[in-house]
Parts: C-alpha cells; structure tokens; sequence
C-alpha cells in the first residue's frame, strides 16, 4: 500500500510520520501532484493558520487535486478545517469538500479557554473510521476553530457548543484531534483509515 502525506506550509507532520511508524507503515511526504494522485491512501494533516495554507495550495494547484481525489483522504485539525466550505480564520474560502463551515469559538465564560488544548470526548460515532473504538473515549484536541455540526457529521465534542470532531463525505474523511497524538484510541482510528 502506497501511503502519501501531503507537504504544505502546516506543521505537525513529523508527530503523524512518527504514529505511522508505529503501526509498522512507511509513509512518503510529498507535495508532488502525480505520487498524491496514484498514492492509495492520502492523509492531509495540518498546525496552522486557514489562509496562508490555502494560499499554498492555489499556487502548487494542490487545491484542484485534494477536491478530485478517489481514494480515501483523512484530514486532521487545519486539514479537516480546509476540506470544509469556508473558515472565519482570517476569512478563507477553503475547498468545499464538506458543506460545513468552520467558526472561531466564542469563550462563553472566563472558566473556559481558547484555544481548546487537551483532551476531550468524541460520542455519537458513525463510520467504520471508528470501528473498535467506544463511544464517549477522549481524544487529544488543540483548536481555536470548529467546523459547524452539519449532515457530515461522524463524530460530536462539547467544547463551549457542541461541534464535528469528524465528517465524512464519499471517500473523504476529516478529524479535528489529533489521532497521532491520542495514544491507543488514535492508533486504532489511523489503523481503521488505513484499512478502509
């Protein structure tokens, strides 16, 4: 199995390399349009900032790839916010896979922080991603962005309203913890990726 990462101008790649590694799975980082096309499994993680990513995407034409891709696609935190419709973060048209939109949390009191750092719980699973893996376990989070509840919905979180830890469209898939992060549950959802 052919396992690419797509590069982008977004941190965090090393930390998924290193939980693939751990699951015995070499994987290739590339930005190279031909290897993510013909690869069979792609992940598109990401640590950063909505338009200064997108803006990278547009001038490698990395955008107009991702859309069209056929194989299964997993995007983690900026990655799944990027796959939605639009960001508040400095306000950014991002791909459209999913109809959702991502908004900026608004602290509804001074107990609560943004960003949300730390680990908290995804319930309502509805995906073979989370095949093996029980309702209510937590997962590592670190955002200051949510993508909007919507009819992609695979997964919900309650941090400050309740929000899409996971959507799922055709053969995209999108996290906003980080799995590589998550000890044995995130393991078990990057192992249940690879063998969609």
């Amino acid at each position: 199995m052919s396992l690419v990462i797509i590069q982008y101008n977004a941190g965090n790649i090393q930390s998924v390399l290193y939980a693939l590694e751990r699951l015995g799975v070499q994987a290739t980082v590339t930005d190279n349009l031909d290897a993510i096309q013909t690869a069979d499994k792609v992940i598109f993680p990401g640590v950063g900032e909505a338009s200064t990513a997108m803006e990278y995407l547009q001038e490698r034409g990395l955008d107009k790839i991702i859309k069209n891709l056929k194989q299964p696609v997993l995007g983690i935190c900026l990655g799944m916010q990027l796959m939605c419709t639009y960001s508040e973060e400095n306000d950014t048209n991002c791909l459209g896979i999913f109809e959702e939109q991502v908004k900026l949390f608004k602290p509804n009191e001074a107990t609560i922080k943004v960003p949300q750092i730390g680990w908290n719980t995804i319930t309502n699973l509805k995906s073979n991603l989370f095949k093996g893996v029980s309702d209510e376990i937590f997962t590592y989070f670190v955002h200051g962005y949510y993508a909007a509840l919507g009819e992609h919905t695979i997964a919900t979180t309650n941090y400050i309203q309740p929000y899409s830890s996971a959507l799922h469209k055709d053969n995209f898939y999108g996290v906003q913890f980080h799995p590589e992060k998550s000890a044995k549950v995130g393991e078990q959802i990057l192992q249940n990726f690879l063998s969609l």
